[in-house]
């Protein structure tokens, strides 16, 4: 049968799960997988809950559910089981999109990646080996307002649900940011708050770090400061010199990102305030 994921955010509350169990029971709906967290410090509850249902079409179920919705003031969102479709933004480094294409392939990514974007040409043999879409948009200080009125375009054009800055080295404008909130993932090169700026792996090794690590966020207005999804985190030692914390900290950011990717795409992500609750 057809597959549905519901999610839902609201005030706490006596009978929100009988409200939700009984409505899919009485339209027929079998429950194959249920999630909830009371937020007892906001007072409020998330549900994730995925389901099977014949005969039903999304919005036909959406807009009867919001009769429940409506009485326990509930922000919810329904999902059929068709693939959210990704677009994916790069520069020069390759690992973390060589990560994803690698997932996508293999049927673990959760979402269909839709084409490849990038502000230069270096990765456009991986992405054509792929058989996606390379579509090369400069982006320079004099080009950027050109360049996201073409991203905005091509996120019309794939119809991408998803939008991932996969070691994309360009920052987002805060009109982009608006325009696109809730959908844009990036891969910060530090276990946010880190080192910030130009070669963030020497600076880590002038200081003498023990740990590395990379923090997958959503993208907002506030430069890396966007609600957290994943993070992902290695110990080293002394021995770790630039090189060796640079690759140690590739193998960060591809974990993370592809973690992130995935559970946006299934609908595990709900944010919470600056933050997120995410069912695993």
């Amino acid at each position: 049968m057809p597959q549905f994921t519901l999610t839902l955010h609201c005030p706490e509350r006596a009978g929100i799960v009988h409200a939700v169990t009984s409505f899919l029971v009485d339209h027929g709906c079998d429950i194959v997988q249920h999630q909830q967290f009371d937020d007892d410090v906001r007072g409020k509850l998330f549900l994730r809950t995925a389901f099977s249902c014949d005969g039903v079409e999304t919005d036909e179920l959406a807009g009867e559910f919001a009769k429940v919705a409506t009485q326990f003031e509930m922000d919810f969102d329904l999902w059929d089981d068709r693939p959210p479709r990704v677009l994916v933004m790069v520069s020069k480094a390759g690992h973390c999109l060589n990560d994803l294409l690698f997932r996508w392939r293999a049927g673990g990514l959760g979402g269909e990646i839709a084409a490849i974007v990038s502000n230069h040409e270096d990765l456009r043999p991986m992405a054509e080996a792929a058989g996606l879409d390379f579509v090369h948009v400069p982006n320079t200080a004099d080009t950027k307002h050109l360049a996201e009125q073409r991203l905005v375009e091509l996120v019309d054009e794939y119809q991408a649900d998803l939008v991932v800055l996969a070691r994309y080295m360009q920052v987002l404008s805060n009109d982009l940011c608006a325009k696109l909130a809730g959908r844009v993932i990036n891969i910060h090169h530090s276990f946010l708050p880190g080192f910030k700026g130009a070669k963030p792996y020497h600076q880590a090794y002038d200081r003498g770090v023990k740990y590395v690590g990379a923090t997958a966020h959503y993208v907002t207005p506030d430069l890396d400061e966007g609600p957290i999804i994943e993070q992902e985190v290695l110990r080293v030692d002394h021995s770790f010199d630039p090189r060796a914390l640079t690759a140690a900290g590739r193998d960060a950011e591809a974990l993370a990102l592809s973690r992130a990717v995935r559970w946006h795409c299934e609908h595990r992500v709900l944010l919470n305030g600056n933050g997120t609750v995410v069912f695993r």
